[in-house]
């Protein structure tokens, strides 16, 4: 009997790292994680990982063939195969994470950021197939971003290429430092923290009454300002249309550098809907030069929330076995 095709798929996280066994059609097989803030060296952290890969392949049965493993993690650098000085992650500069894989398995090993493996998943997997010329914008803790231009995932010249979650939305904007070491970054405005930072701003600036001034800064998060602007909440409703607003602008340089045929919004933020999508597009088409206009889709990514980060990172295998 002929064996299933698998490919692993890891999302590698500050805390957690989840794998999972996914065919080609995108179907996940197993998954299991291993913790990541256990492990204090790469060595040993990828030695863990890989016998845990195998023994989730031994017990998926003798009917499924691995063909490869997958990384996405944030500064993943497919270039070289490394991550480079990701701030959240155990193991600081350049980490030889393929490298390492290599030591254990000949099979092929790709790795690369989060952002760029969430755009080749919605490209298989998603709402971007058959589309040649679009863009992935991911909307968690921070911004990410991939581009996908005539087909192909842009990378550029060292493998870093698409990062406009740290391109300036107000140079020199004091009020907002980046975790990057820069100042006004998109990042800081669009993201699960930043609409935490504007709701603040505009509660210091406004005597009006909302339910969210009962909480701390600890406490209040981007679920909690979603459900309030939800119900009507006036201070939460302002947060999101500036929140929108930001990242309209910003999707109208998008379009001029890359014009694509739509543009995708994935991640925590962007189960939001109406509340960031309605602003969002309205300040992008506002700021469209004329060619443009009416011509580019803002769409919700179709991946799953809870597997798309294992399905982009497997859909690296097939990409690069059809290479």
């Amino acid at each position: 009997m002929e064996k299933k095709e698998v490919a692993a798929g890891i999302d590698i996280g500050g805390t957690n790292t989840i794998f999972g066994l996914v065919d080609r059609e995108g179907n996940i097989l197993a998954e299991d994680r291993v913790i990541t803030s256990h492990y204090d060296e790469i060595e040993v952290f990828v030695a863990a990982l890989y016998e845990k890969i195998q023994l989730c392949v031994s017990k998926a049965g003798k009917g499924i063939e691995l063909k490869g493993y997958g990384v996405g993690a944030p500064m993943g650098n497919i270039n070289c195969g490394t991550i480079e000085y990701a701030a959240g992650l155990p193991w600081k500069g350049i980490v030889p994470i393929a490298a390492e894989f290599r030591r254990h398995t000949s099979l092929p090993v790709t790795v690369t950021n989060d952002a760029n493996a969430a755009a080749v998943g919605e490209m298989i997997y998603g709402g971007a197939r058959g589309m040649k010329n679009f863009v992935v914008i991911t909307l968690g803790t921070g911004l990410g971003s991939g581009f996908v231009i005539d087909g192909k995932l842009v990378y550029g010249h060292a493998g870093f290429a698409g990062e406009i979650g740290h391109t300036a939305i107000r140079p020199g904007d004091s009020n907002r430092d980046c975790g990057c070491g820069r100042k006004g970054c998109l990042e800081t405005y669009v993201s699960a923290t930043g609409i935490k930072r504007s709701l603040l701003k505009i509660m210091a600036d406004s005597i009006q009454p909302s339910e969210l001034r009962k909480y701390s800064f600890e406490e209040l998060d981007a679920k909690i300002i979603h459900d309030a602007a939800l119900r009507g909440d006036p201070l939460a409703l302002r947060a999101f249309e500036h929140t929108g607003r930001m990242l309209g602008f910003k999707l109208a340089d998008v379009v001029a550098h890359t014009n694509p045929e739509a543009i995708f919004l994935f991640g925590g933020l962007a189960l939001a809907k109406d509340l960031i999508f309605e602003p969002a597009k309205e300040y992008m088409e506002e700021n469209l030069l004329s060619i443009y206009k009416g011509k580019v889709k803002l769409l919700a990514s179709e991946l799953s929330t809870q597997n798309a980060a294992v399905l982009g990172a497997s859909s690296l295998v097939w990409s690069e076995l059809e290479a």
